[in-house]
């Protein structure tokens, strides 16, 4: 199976000034084919080729005054741009006849130079390399430094340069690997996913949410006061800028590392999980949508999915109608739907007295044809909230953690 790895890097003066060279003749060739494709429409013409269409947009562009600067950054991102541009185009024509699944896709834009997320994309024949100094020597760039956080485990295919809006900047590679099964163990779980408890396990643990956009809106508020105050296109306004977007990527990057030590978590302790299917699109445009966006319940449910066929793991996904809050996980009689400020309630059935979002998990365990034992789940002290990245530490062991958690 295929991962991507991606690590942070710190190019030098002139190298952020190739690299921005970079980034701008992939856009303009982009717009380029994309102006080309457009015309041939209207004009009621076939969509030109790949071949043609880089013969026209790149080598033959090459040659003429108003694009000669083309020459100065490496074919195969000029290639590449046009790969993305016929991807596009192909989800695009799959979306209009209904052969893709999810929202309908609209047709690619023209992009800007005002984009604040910028890449680059280079192949294997393109031949960048991983210095024996660890940095990743890239062509017409140069030796960038690379920040290693793991080794990679296999000789990456691809690399991809990536600016962010707070002007951070990250090489992604994408490997080729093999599945580590892990030690079969006995335990099994189902996960009921709230706002409340981020989640609820079917053996009665409870994950406290950390709500880390709340916890930092205080601050994302008097950067983008400040924001609003400066002259529009000054450069205390681009500093201004630059500060709300690292605010904004500061909650992203706690909330993603949050996500997945505790995905690794469940998965390891785990032989299968199930989780149910939410509605995410149609709860992040109710009042309750800042929270919803604030969990990031989706990217949490992706990562249990990747890593379970990654180690070896049962992962389901039960339909998002089956109605968790309102059978019985002992006698599985429906008790019918109840708000949401009643936490606790007593079958009439068996008169057994459950807990309302435990007994939820234990049923999204069951609808996945998973034994787990019902109504006896001990309610277990939560997981302690992690701390921001600023905040991590290491023991004296050399087992690094986050707010008490071991990393894993």
């Amino acid at each position: 199976m295929q991962l991507r790895y991606t690590f942070r890097v710190y190019p030098n003066g002139p190298q952020c000034a190739a690299l921005a060279r970079a980034f701008g003749c992939a856009r303009v060739v982009f717009n380029d084919a994309l102006r080309t494709r457009k015309d041939a429409h209207e004009q009621g013409l076939p969509y030109p080729k790949a071949g043609n269409l880089s013969k026209q947009v790149i080598t033959e562009a090459k040659k003429t005054r108003a694009r000669v600067w083309l020459g100065e950054v490496s074919a195969v991102v000029l290639q590449q741009s046009l790969r993305d541009l016929d991807t596009a185009y192909t989800n695009f024509f799959a979306s209009l006849k209904g052969t893709r699944k999810g929202p309908k896709i609209a047709e690619p834009r023209f992009k800007s130079r005002k984009d604040r997320r910028q890449s680059i994309r280079f192949t294997r024949n393109a031949r960048w390399k991983i210095t024996p100094g660890g940095d990743l020597s890239l062509p017409k760039i140069g030796a960038v430094r690379v920040k290693w956080s793991r080794a990679l485990p296999s000789a990456p295919s691809t690399v991809t340069v990536i600016k962010d809006a707070a002007g951070r900047y990250f090489a992604s590679f994408v490997v080729e690997t093999e599945p580590e099964t892990l030690p079969a163990v006995e335990p099994v779980v189902g996960i009921d996913l709230g706002l409340g408890h981020f989640a609820v396990l079917s053996d009665g643990t409870r994950i406290s949410s950390p709500r880390f956009l709340r916890r930092a809106e205080k601050k994302l508020k008097r950067e983008q006061r400040s924001l609003s105050r400066k002259a529009k296109g000054s450069k205390n306004r681009e500093k201004a800028r630059v500060k709300v977007a690292r605010a904004h990527a500061q909650v992203a990057d706690a909330r993603r590392e949050f996500h997945h030590q505790l995905s690794t978590q469940i998965i390891r302790e785990n032989q299968a999980v199930a989780v149910e299917d939410l509605a995410v699109n149609g709860l992040a445009r109710t009042r309750l949508a800042k929270s919803v966006h604030d969990a990031g319940w989706a990217s949490f449910v992706a990562m249990l999915e990747y890593k379970a066929a990654l180690y070896g793991r049962v992962f389901v996904r039960i339909g998002r109608f089956e109605p968790t809050s309102q059978v019985c996980s002992a006698c599985g009689v429906k008790d019918g739907p109840k708000p949401l400020h009643v936490r606790v309630w007593q079958c009439r059935a068996c008169g057994v007295v459950l807990d309302r979002d435990i007994n939820a998990a234990v049923n999204v365990a069951l609808a996945a044809g998973l034994a787990v034992p019902a109504c006896r789940a001990q309610v277990r002290p939560g997981l302690r909230v992690p701390a921001q990245r600023e905040e991590a530490g290491t023991h004296r062991d050399g087992q690094q953690t986050v707010a008490g958690i071991p990393v894993l």
